[in-house]
């Protein structure tokens, strides 16, 4: 692979990142406002609905782009075809699952939905729902070029596909939500943006990469094989949509729409706040999976583990002290009136979130040593354990009642026994890495206690007063954080690129 694909791909990756991120926070409050909650609400049950039913992938989509890429190192170009030709055809079979299970429930939307939802509200969830199902049919076939595109590398022509149809999806909802448009039309858009990208796709590998799909004998012991690849990934995959799909569903089945509608504002932040982490850990995995895979002794992956959580909570600490301290105000001026509510839900996320971001790199390692067993099965028992809790809670508190749940699963699976099983059974010095945690956060802790007093002087009623507060905020955290609670490599990684631009000035 050409080096200005892995570097111009990983630059894109960054833009792609930016650009949801952005888009998130300026097209989602236009989109609150045109919509109203009930139909923001209609729209988040269903896509919570569909979302459960791409877990149907099967994991399938991770083991096209590593077995493609074996091939590829081995130069079996035949193998390749026929691997293409066989998931096409599983794919398939996966598609026509997914419209009978969308069936039987667009068939008992009734019984499900009846109690929390009007006659109007139930019509529209169940043609929003008719349509999300058959896009994500059609994806399912299609989706096997994507993993195609990834498997040989051909990072530009992804990610640039990816930013035109971010900035033209999110151009045309403006313009019909102007127009008066709603839920439905945005489900359209949706749909006809994604049939596009699918065909994009197919062309690009047909024609560019000359790819071919050769319908043979079925292979049941290859798949056999995939399987047993795919089923810890299929079983994460189940993980994160309980968690973070389940909520909404439950919520519309016994609370109503506009419950939901502040529930998928508060998942919206949790998302973009997991993104920070994610696009930080990444710069560090290639050398973590190599370390990992010559098996070096426990000391030099505990060093990194420990300097890598480090890095990642400089950013976690700051937003999450900034969410909390300015995050209330931030909701009521960015969703409107009737969000207040959203600032609960999603600090009870950000909360027991921000360590399992900080150890991220614990799956890597994992992974690297094929141990992803234990933590699969885990995660999957304390999100049904978290599901369990959600419905009676939910029928209660609502929305914080439900998050609660979630958050409850979060402590008990991600820090207290992952962090007991990487000191254990991992040999990372789990220990060293809290100390270290723990001496870092006396600063943000005191300087967030300061602020809330503060801020209880005033009241950031306006944008213009709330980013002066939020600039008042970095300008004493940052050069304080950076004192006090950086270590010296920590202060480097800072230093270094500014001494090289000052001397290229």
């Amino acid at each position: 692979m050409p080096k200005s694909q892995l570097k111009i791909g990983a630059l894109l990756s960054y833009v792609v990142l930016a650009l949801q991120n952005l888009v998130g926070l300026v097209y989602t409050p236009f989109m609150l406002r045109m919509m109203g909650k009930s139909e923001y609400g209609l729209y988040s049950i269903a896509a919570s609905i569909v979302a459960y039913l791409t877990i149907l992938d099967l994991g399938f989509g991770n083991a096209i782009v590593r077995y493609t890429a074996k091939y590829r190192a081995e130069g079996k170009q035949e193998e390749q075809y026929r691997m293409f030709g066989m998931f096409f055809l599983l794919y398939c079979v996966i598609g026509i699952i997914t419209l009978v299970v969308g069936g039987v429930l667009y068939l008992n939307a009734e019984n499900i939905f009846d109690a929390s939802m009007t006659a109007i509200e139930l019509q529209r969830t169940k043609w929003i729902l008719v349509l999300m199902v058959a896009n994500l049919a059609i994806t399912f076939p299609f989706s096997l070029f994507g993993s195609i595109i990834t498997a040989y590398e051909q990072f530009v022509f992804q990610k640039v596909v990816a930013i035109v149809r971010i900035i033209l999806n999110t151009a045309t909802m403006v313009v019909l939500l102007t127009m008066g448009y709603r839920a439905v039309a945005m489900v359209v858009v949706a749909t006809i943006f994604n049939v596009v990208t699918l065909g994009m796709n197919f062309w690009y590998c047909k024609h560019y990469l000359k790819i071919k799909l050769k319908f043979t004998k079925f292979q049941w012991g290859f798949l056999k094989e995939v399987s047993v690849y795919s089923f810890w990934i299929f079983l994460n995959a189940i993980m994160d949509r309980i968690y973070w799909s389940t909520g909404q569903f439950v919520l519309g089945a016994y609370v109503g729409t506009a419950v939901v509608a502040v529930y998928a504002v508060a998942i919206q932040l949790e998302q973009m706040y997991m993104s920070f982490s994610t696009a930080i850990s990444g710069v560090f995995l290639p050398k973590v999976t190599a370390m990992a895979v010559m098996d070096s002794d426990g000391k030099a992956i505990s060093d990194l583990f420990i300097k890598t959580g480090r890095i990642q909570y400089c950013i976690m600490a700051l937003v999450l002290t900034g969410f909390f301290l300015f995050g209330r105000q931030f909701i009521c001026l960015w969703a409107g009136e009737g969000y207040d509510d959203a600032y609960t839900i999603a600090m009870l996320f950000f909360i027991p979130l921000t360590i399992p971001l900080c150890q991220n790199l614990g799956i890597t390692i994992l992974q690297a040593r094929n141990q992803m067993r234990f933590r699969s099965l885990l995660y999957l028992f304390i999100s049904l354990t978290s599901l369990g809790a959600q419905i009676p809670l939910s029928k209660y508190y609502g929305g914080i009642g439900c998050a609660v749940a979630i958050a409850g699963a979060l402590i008990l699976g991600q820090v207290i026994i992952m962090n007991v099983y990487y000191q254990i059974r991992q040999r990372i010095d789990i220990v060293r890495f809290w100390f270290e945690i723990l001496k870092m956060s006396i600063v943000p802790a005191i300087l967030t206690g300061a602020a809330y007093y503060a801020l209880q002087q005033f009241v950031l009623d306006s944008i213009l007063e709330l980013c002066l507060g939020i600039i008042l905020y970095l300008l004493v955290y940052l050069p304080l954080f950076f004192a006090l609670s950086m270590n010296a490599y920590e202060r480097d990684l800072i230093l270094q690129p500014v001494k090289r631009l000052l001397k290229k000035g």
